[in-house]
């Protein structure tokens, strides 16, 4: 039986950890057979940070793997709502076509499963997710998942000092300048997360606590998600013409703290793939491969 967004209590925006209910992409969801998911996520026409030009960034399509899996942590999985969840492996793919922005809001499903659910004693648990993304009928990305989620206690163990979302704001490091938008494929410096450097293909994460896509609320650490448009924006940057980002393999090996810079670092390879790194008090703490192909 489908449950629509209004018998679902806490408001769906709190299951899928956003405060702002206009960045809810999840709208409706149900249990399949075989102990599968359908998760239905809505792409808007536009926005002022997953659209550009024509086409959707690929950030949009790892939006909606973070929303559903917060959203079935809790519906599926029991995990409650004062959990924090944090990813550890992320590897996903979507069809450059399925980027094209089309003449109305487009209508994508997640088909999910998780192969593993690991539960700790003290109250942790680490999952392992598979998702099929389809819209109009056809298969056009895909994505597996690793990640866990801790209890408050065994959190604010792990994190120390850096535990509190209030007190890691109030010291994130000041706000550092953009490259030029149009080195990373992006129209406003707003959603630039690069500052240059005087060496080749290396940068400064650039980290905009106000950004109300990237930081619809506070965090202790840098999210993956700024994270991955970093690796997204430092590709573009060491590839000579416009690209569309295909795939991310990516580990997060480290929190990312927010009073510290992070160096951003591109290597490119064979094939359109570019291999980024970032590092963090000469501490490898984020890597990732990926792939690219031309615009069409």
């Amino acid at each position: 039986m489908t449950i629509s967004p209004a018998a679902i209590a806490p408001p769906i925006q709190t299951l899928v950890r956003k405060d702002k209910s206009e960045e809810a992409l999840v709208t409706d969801w149900r249990e399949l057979p075989d102990l599968v998911q359908e998760v239905v996520t809505t792409w808007p026409q536009s926005h002022a940070f997953y659209t550009e030009g024509d086409h959707f960034t690929p950030l949009l399509f790892t939006e909606s793997l973070r929303q559903a899996l917060a959203l079935l942590s809790h519906r599926v999985h029991s995990i409650p709502l004062g959990h924090r969840l944090g990813w550890e492996q992320i590897s996903s793919w979507i069809l450059p076509t399925a980027l094209d922005v089309q003449g109305s809001a487009r209508k994508v499903t997640l088909l999910v499963s998780h192969p593993s659910v690991t539960r700790r004693r003290m109250g942790s648990v680490y999952l392992v997710s598979r998702i099929d993304a389809v819209s109009d009928g056809r298969r056009i990305g895909g994505a597996e998942v690793r990640y866990s989620a801790h209890p408050p206690a065994i959190y604010d163990r792990l994190r120390g000092p850096y535990s509190s979302a209030k007190d890691a704001f109030s010291k994130a490091i000041a706000l550092t300048p953009p490259v030029d938008p149009a080195l990373v494929g992006r129209s406003s410096t707003r959603n630039v997360v690069l500052t240059p450097l005087n060496q080749p293909l290396s940068w400064q994460l650039r980290v905009d606590t106000t950004h109300s896509v990237l930081f619809d609320h506070p965090h202790d650490h840098v999210p993956g998600m700024v994270l991955l448009e970093a690796a997204a924006q430092a590709a573009q940057a060491s590839l000579p013409t416009p690209v569309a980002t295909t795939r991310f393999d990516t580990q997060f090996l480290r929190y990312v703290e927010f009073d510290q810079p992070c160096h951003v670092t591109a290597t490119p390879a064979a094939n359109g793939v570019v291999h980024v790194t970032v590092t963090q008090s000469a501490t490898p703490v984020f890597t990732s491969a990926v792939t690219t192909e031309p615009w069409t």
